[in-house]
């Protein structure tokens, strides 16, 4: 039977997604699963990664289902996942000795501080090009070391082993005959260098991280392994993990992609040169800038980390994250209850010049790159007797404009590279006010693809590479198809102005302004 097909798995922090890609790079089918979310503690943030893997389970057997695909012609497996969200299990068992730590939890903020207070800060910058922060793995390997009775002795004897998603999938698709990793996730652990491009062993000892834990890591683009058939036997062996799971997936489909989220997207955007740069508006929105060979380390805010080229090798980039992006129009639907869905929000502000001086600054949960102002709060400001609802539903688009303004000038800034077009995905990008707007306010390119799903696709596309259906970038150029671009029409005089109100309205919400000094007079 001809190998037809390429799945990708995209397992996300909500739920997972399996697509079926053909060989002209069209999505044949998808389904996806949502699974639970475990909050033990105000600000711990766990998951099961038994149900993240029956997820995968169920969207890989409900995909082929859907597209009425044998399994015998998957030619190859793409993963693309959360990033950062640890877990430990038993190499012998393959089963899990804690809930997974996810990337949102904050348990570790103390750990990470009493570093900071040591002075190691700039050696982990120099070495992983991360702060020191809870948001990575490696405070969160050393909680459960010191956390789950006797882990630390029976990691130390080499029974257990760490992973990122992709490492746990890897792991339970093959078998477990296969405990590996690519750059772009290791890159994000805390403890890999990135100049070496291996596991650091100073930072390994800092963090008290046996070495024997670790996957091997390999190129993104490369065979991770082969699935191995797993029937519902009832076994409790190292691939059921006690779940029972039968996937209907024939032994010896090779994994022959990996890439963290953000980076996928980055690929699935064709973003494999230097220069090149994508942002993904979701919950919040990622900006990852491509710089290729060269290692740029950012002094207001940015994280360097690992991406992929067009043949899978590690190369370097830049990333800033916005905290809320999307969330604020659920924050229009949720709390103030003015529209139904999302999609509402361009039909409602239908009309309008602008905002009627209105500015929202969306800072919910503080403010990310490039303030990094934990204390800030969200703030809407300008208001007069003619401003209404939609101007605030307005406001709240243009804010995610103005949020990736922020970043995109840091950016060419810091690399010294004039951006000329920006690629963009995720839900929001669908908005074409909002596009345009950010054409206007970057003065930029905005190029939207026809499939936005570019985390799966970047996978796919990737696989596919490994596999020999496609050389590269000139061949995956043909398979990309572009739904829009969206051109800058607004004067510079103009931009500016908008800008410089959004900077004046930031300066409000930010933390430091709330602050009251108090002078004691006479009496």
């Amino acid at each position: 039977m001809n190998k037809r097909y390429i799945l990708a798995l995209d397992q996300g922090t909500t739920g997972s997604r399996a697509f079926l890609f053909a060989a002209k790079g069209s999505v044949v089918a998808s389904d996806y699963k949502e699974f639970p979310q475990y909050f033990p503690k105000p600000g711990w943030v766990e998951h099961d990664a038994d149900e993240i893997w029956a997820s995968c389970a169920a969207v890989i057997k409900g995909v082929l289902k859907k597209s009425r695909v044998s399994p015998q012609e998957i030619a190859a497996i793409g993963i693309t996942n959360q990033r950062e969200t640890t877990v430990l299990w038993d190499r012998k068992t393959g089963k899990p000795v804690h809930r997974a730590i996810v990337w949102q939890c904050r348990r570790t903020a103390d750990l990470c501080q009493a570093l900071k207070a040591k002075g190691l800060e700039k050696l982990f910058r120099a070495k992983t090009g991360l702060v020191l922060d809870a948001y990575f793995s490696g405070t969160k390997i050393r909680w459960l070391l010191d956390h789950v009775p006797g882990l630390r002795r029976r990691a130390e004897k080499g029974g257990i082993c760490f992973g990122t998603i992709d490492s746990w999938l890897i792991w339970k698709l093959t078998g477990g005959e296969s405990h590996a990793t690519d750059p772009t996730n290791a890159s994000r652990t805390l403890i890999f260098n990135i100049r070496t491009k291996k596991w650091d062993p100073q930072l390994l000892k800092i963090l008290k991280i046996p070495s024997v834990t670790l996957p091997r890591v390999q190129n993104s683009g490369s065979v991770f392994g082969y699935t191995k058939a797993q029937k519902n036997s009832g076994r409790q062996s190292g691939y059921t993990a006690g779940t029972g799971l039968d996937l209907s997936l024939p032994a010896g489909i090779p994994i022959t992609a990996v890439l963290g989220d953000q980076q996928a997207a980055l690929y699935g955007q064709g973003c494999y040169a230097p220069g090149t740069v994508k942002n993904t508006y979701g919950t919040g929105c990622f900006i990852v800038l491509n710089t290729g060979r060269k290692l740029i380390y950012s002094k207001k805010g940015l994280l360097s980390t690992l991406a992929s080229d067009d043949k899978g090798k590690p190369v370097y980039a830049l990333e800033g994250s916005v905290f809320i992006a999307g969330a604020v129009v659920q924050w229009l639907r949720d709390q103030l209850g003015v529209i139904k869905t999302s999609a509402q929000t361009e039909a409602m502000i239908r009309g309008l010049k602008d905002t009627h001086g209105v500015y929202f600054v969306p800072a919910f949960v503080g403010l990310g790159a490039p303030y990094w102002d934990s204390d800030a709060r969200g703030l809407i400001c300008g208001l007069t007797r003619g401003a209404n609802v939609k101007h605030i539903a307005r406001a709240a688009l243009e804010s995610m404009a103005y949020q990736t303004k922020d970043v995109f000038d840091l950016m060419q800034e810091e690399s010294g590279t004039r951006i000329r077009a920006l690629n963009v995905d995720g839900g929001a990008c669908k908005n074409d006010f909002l596009m345009q707007f950010q054409a206007d306010i970057l003065n930029c390119r905005i190029v939207r693809p026809k499939t936005i799903e570019s985390t799966a696709q970047g996978a796919a596309y990737l696989a596919g590479v490994t596999v020999g259906w496609w050389s590269g970038k000139k061949d995956l150029a043909k398979l990309r198809q572009t739904e829009c671009t969206f051109a800058p029409e607004m004067s510079a005089g103009r931009r500016a102005e908008l800008y410089a109100g959004w900077q004046q309205a930031v300066e409000k919400a930010k933390g430091s302004s709330r602050k009251v000094t108090r002078t004691q007079g006479h009496t």
